[in-house]
């Protein structure tokens, strides 16, 4: 049995592997199409390192059997947000073909509403496969606002900072990291924010009607964080109040 585990586990870090190895050859394919400069090559390299090492530590710690059609298809879309990445980073010598940049992002946004029907279908839902898809979904929305910032100005970065501030805040505050309740708003706001950063970056609207898009975006974004946020503070309150109030029954008792 020690065996059959150890060759399971093999075999879930080779397909990590297989994932970067896709991923250098997608910068090949990039660098040879658009002649993408150091920046983009070293960006993209340090991608694909980054997320094979970081996944293969999250498996191991896991001890997943198998890394599941759901994770392979986020791996794939995780690819495509490396191919984004290093675009974005060359974009700062030379503007990338947007044919070439809406494509690829369109293609990594269209996959974001299919490794989860996948994982639910074949009932291979976990909670690092969960964990993964956020993970990319949030660093594809970093990437996208880097580069829209780049025309409309720094404040865009608030989008795709705004999850990673909350993450930093919930080690200061631990309330923030109670469950929230499933809510199609915030996942409406979520699904929102690559779609109108892509329209933005795509370059077909003129400044206004991009500032606009943005705005919008990140309109949405402070709502419904904030709409969390709120939730959450209510909830640890009442928990606590609830615990005191157990706390002096067993008191008075």
């Amino acid at each position: 049995m020690a065996l059959n585990n150890t060759y399971e586990a093999r075999l879930v870090q080779q397909e990590t592997a297989v994932g970067a190895g896709v991923q250098i050859l997608l910068l090949a394919l990039l660098g040879s199409a658009i002649g993408m400069g150091p920046a983009g090559w070293l960006t993209g390299l340090v991608f694909a390192i980054a997320t094979w090492a970081l996944l293969s530590l999250a498996l191991h710690r896991s001890r997943l059997r198998s890394f599941g059609p759901a994770n392979r298809v986020t791996l794939g879309r995780a690819t495509l947000v490396g191919g984004v990445t290093a675009l974005v980073a060359d974009s700062f010598q030379s503007s990338p073909p947007v044919t070439l940049f809406v494509g690829l992002t369109a293609v990594a946004l269209i996959l974001d509403g299919v490794d989860g029907k996948v994982a639910r279908r074949t009932g291979t839902s976990t909670a690092l496969g969960a964990r993964f898809d956020m993970e990319v979904d949030a660093f594809l929305i970093l990437v996208l606002s880097v580069y829209v910032s780049m025309s409309l100005g720094p404040w865009v970065l608030l989008i795709g900072a705004m999850r990673y501030g909350f993450v930093a805040a919930a080690r200061v505050w631990p309330w923030l990291n109670a469950p929230l309740p499933p809510s199609t708003p915030r996942k409406t706001v979520a699904a929102m924010q690559g779609v109108f950063l892509l329209l933005a970056a795509s370059g077909l609207f003129p400044y206004a009607a991009t500032f606009a898009v943005t705005a919008t975006a990140l309109a949405a974004l402070v709502w419904s964080f904030g709409r969390d946020v709120l939730w959450l503070f209510r909830t640890s309150r009442t928990r606590r109040g609830a615990r005191l109030a157990e706390v002096r029954e067993l008191v008075a008792s």
